[in-house]
Formats: C-alpha cells, sequence, structure tokens
C-alpha cells in the first residue's frame, strides 16, 4: 500500500484545498451584490424624495462700516471679533473744523435773524407813512371841498359887485375887494389841489416802499430759513466724526489706526448682524422640478457633522448666480458649450436650535430637501 501511494502524483493528494477558495469568493460576492443592491435601493428610494446639494454655505447680514466725511482717526475704540450694540462708539475723527463750521453757521443764523427785525421794523415804519399820508389825502380832501365853497361864494360876490359897479351903486373899492376875494379863493384851491396831488404821490410812493419792505421780510425769512439748514448741515457732519455701530452685532477684523486719514465713503471694516442667519444653496437647474417653497430641509453643517439642524425652504432666486456675475455669460457669442447652470435658493432655519447662534457666514453645510 505504501508503495503504490508513493507513486502518485503529489497534487492528487489535496483535492479538496480549490473547492473552499471557490466557495468563499462566492459568498464575498454575494454579500457585496447584496450590499450594493441594498445600498443602491436606499439611494434611489431616497433621491425619490429628496435632493441635496453641498453647494451651500451660511449667510448673515453683514453692515460695512463706512466714514461719512473724511478726517484724521483720534480714537479707536473697538477690537477684533468684539461684540458691539447699536450706537456703542467705534471711531472718532478730528471734529475742529466741523465745529469751526457749527460756530460759523451760528453767527450766519444770528445775522440772518437781527436783519429780520430791521426789516420788520421798516415794515411798520412804511405801513405807518402809508397811514399818514392818506390821511393827509383825506385832509387835503376835506380843506379842497371847503376851499370850493369859498370860491363859489367869491365868485357870486365878485359877478353881483361887478353889476353894481356899472351903476355906481357901490365904491370901486368894493369892487376891488370883492375881486381880491375871488382871486385869493381861487389860488387857495389851486394850492390845496397841488397840496393833495403831492400827498398823493407821497402815498403811492409809500405803499411801493411798504410792498418792497413786505417782500424784503419774505426774504429775510428765506434767509433764515437757509442758514439754519446750514447750522443743521454742520451739525450732521459734526455727528458724522463719530462712526457708531449700525446695529447689534459682532465686529470683524479692524483696519484703523489713529493718525489714519479716512477718505469718504472708505471702507474700515464690518458688523456681522445679531440677526438670524440662513442659507443659500446652489442647486442644480435639473434639481428644481419637484422643489416647492414651504418644504422642510435638513441641514448638516461641517463644524457639527453629527448634528441635523431644522429649516425650510424660503424662497428661489430671480435668475441663476451666473446672472449676477461680473461678467456674465453672453451664449450668442463664440462656441456654445452647455453648462449646468445652478439657482440660489434660501433656506430660514426653524425651531429654536441653541447652536444656530453659533454659526457664522461662510460656513460649508450640506442641504437635504424633504419634497413630501
Amino acid at each position: 500500500m505504501s508503495q503504490h501511494n508513493e507513486g502518485k502524483p503529489a497534487h492528487a493528494q489535496q483535492p479538496e484545498a480549490p473547492k473552499k477558495k471557490s466557495k468563499g469568493f462566492m459568498i464575498a460576492l454575494i454579500v457585496l451584490v447584496l450590499g450594493g443592491g441594498t445600498f443602491g435601493a436606499i439611494k434611489y428610494i431616497h433621491g425619490q424624495h429628496h435632493e441635496e446639494t453641498d453647494d451651500a454655505q451660511i449667510e448673515a447680514n453683514i453692515s460695512p462700516v463706512i466714514p461719512r466725511i473724511s478726517g484724521y482717526v483720534t480714537e479707536v475704540h473697538v477690537k477684533d471679533n468684539q461684540r458691539v450694540k447699536k450706537g456703542d462708539t467705534l471711531v472718532v475723527l478730528d471734529n475742529r473744523s466741523e465745529q469751526i463750521m457749527v460756530e460759523q453757521a451760528k453767527a450766519a443764523l444770528a445775522a440772518a435773524k437781527s436783519n429780520l427785525n430791521v426789516v420788520n421794523a421798516n415794515t411798520s415804519a412804511s405801513r405807518a407813512n402809508v397811514a399818514t399820508y392818506e390821511a393827509n389825502v383825506s385832509t387835503a380832501d376835506a380843506q379842497i371841498e371847503a376851499a370850493k365853497v369859498t370860491l363859489r361864494r367869491a365868485s357870486q360876490d365878485y359877478d353881483r359887485y361887478a353889476n353894481l359897479i356899472k351903476d355906481h351903486t357901490i365904491t370901486q373899492q368894493q369892487f376891488e375887494q370883492a375881486e381880491a376875494a375871488k382871486q385869493s379863493a381861487e389860488r387857495q384851491l389851486q394850492v390845496l389841489q397841488d397840496q393833495k396831488n403831492a400827498a398823493s404821490r407821497q402815498t403811492s410812493a409809500a405803499n411801493s416802499q411798504s410792498n418792497a419792505t413786505t417782500q424784503q421780510v419774505s426774504v429775510a425769512n428765506a434767509t433764515i430759513q437757509q442758514r439754519q439748514a446750514e447750522l443743521d448741515n454742520a451739525m450732521l457732519n459734526l455727528s458724522y466724526t463719530v462712526i457708531v455701530a449700525p446695529e447689534d452685532g459682532t465686529i470683524s477684523k479692524v483696519n484703523v489706526q489713529i493718525g489714519q486719514f479716512l477718505q469718504t465713503g472708505q471702507g474700515l471694516f464690518n458688523v456681522v448682524l445679531d440677526t438670524n442667519p440662513w442659507v443659500v444653496g446652489n442647486f442644480k437647474e435639473t434639481q428644481l422640478e419637484k422643489m416647492r417653497e414651504g418644504q422642510k430641509v435638513t441641514i448638516h453643517v461641517d463644524a457639527w457633522p453629527g448634528h441635523d439642524f431644522d429649516a425650510k425652504l424660503s424662497s428661489f432666486s430671480p435668475a441663476t448666480g451666473s446672472r449676477f456675475a461680473l461678467l456674465p455669460p453672453d451664449n450668442a457669442s463664440g462656441n456654445f458649450v452647455k453648462v449646468v447652470q445652478r439657482l440660489p435658493v434660501r433656506i430660514e432655519f426653524t425651531g429654536t436650535d441653541p447652536l444656530v447662534k453659533n454659526l457664522r457666514p461662510g460656513m460649508n453645510v450640506n442641504v437635504d430637501v424633504h419634497l413630501d
């Protein structure tokens, strides 16, 4: 028996080894196929009821701090990452020139008010003169009427004496006296009429002067309003030398130093406001078919990978992101290559999750929109 066995080939002594390897491979393959199929089925079912994107970031309201006037920095009251309240002083500029402008505006306003008082006094005097001249005209009218009566009587006496002198009924002296009385009455009437005309001209001149002074009152009032506006503007510019926080929030990096000259409109730093943050997810246009406002959203923030943030789909952008680019694409020129566009979608947090206050603008998030 031993000699018979020794004559057989060595590989014929182990016939079971290939069968064991083949069985283990099949089991592993079946597990992989089942696992892959299960995973694919789960992803397919999930994909029918969800839309996801990792092209999303946290957003928040950011207010730039910008000086409204030029000036040199004298004080800086904040530092990087400092929390501030609305109205807190951030930066103070040198205000000496603005204070001088305020004092000049105050002096100009005082001068304008004094000028108004002078004009009002002149107006009152002009109106008094008008009343006086009108009274003179009335007096002249009364005197003229009396002179006319005197002239009429003197004329009648003269006519009667003229007839009597012919018959020598009266003396020549009596006739001359009647003639002199008539001439005196005529001259008196003429004088009174001239006085009335002069008084009428004076009344017209006084009325013109009164109208002119009345218009000067309007001009003086307008000047006061102008000077008041200049003072208000000077006070406003003075207030601009103190730069304050626009809202409650957190200061970004402060790029301001004492002695630095700031230009009007120059960006200094930003204040990230304490308003609720939100998420902007950029979805492909092929994902938007079933997405609607108000749908539930689950957000995963990279900073807290194991935490689910509840949110809702709030609104859709009116245009794709490329339309708002500095140089939007013009597909009518050159060769056209179709690129799937992305539409920004605003997503707002819901509930009272305490971690929301720790979110910072620019953080990356994954967005999962529930389509049901």
